[in-house]
């Protein structure tokens, strides 16, 4: 492989690899999934969930906004408040 070829990316992820991707658990993966607030798609008769790679990071830099809007807002308390 040359230095300008890269390794194909895959345009799915199953949730197993979101929830590592993520550093979380495969329920919360799911929820976010159910609530629509992560795009997928369910594919066959089991109904396996698929996640667009490109909706992950659309998800990822969606939730990094939400987050700086709510430190802007005060909403995100200090983790080192209350502790001596």
């Amino acid at each position: 492989m040359s230095e300008t070829e890269r390794p194909k990316q895959p345009r799915f992820l199953t949730i197993e690899q979101v929830a590592e991707e993520l550093c979380v658990g495969l329920p919360t993966v799911r929820m976010l999934l159910k609530t629509g607030e992560l795009r997928g798609i369910q594919i066959g008769g089991k109904g396996l969930w698929r996640v667009a790679a490109a909706d992950l990071e659309q998800y990822i830099e969606q939730a990094y906004r939400v987050t700086a809007e709510r430190i802007v807002a005060g909403e995100v308390p200090d983790e080192d408040a209350g502790t001596a």
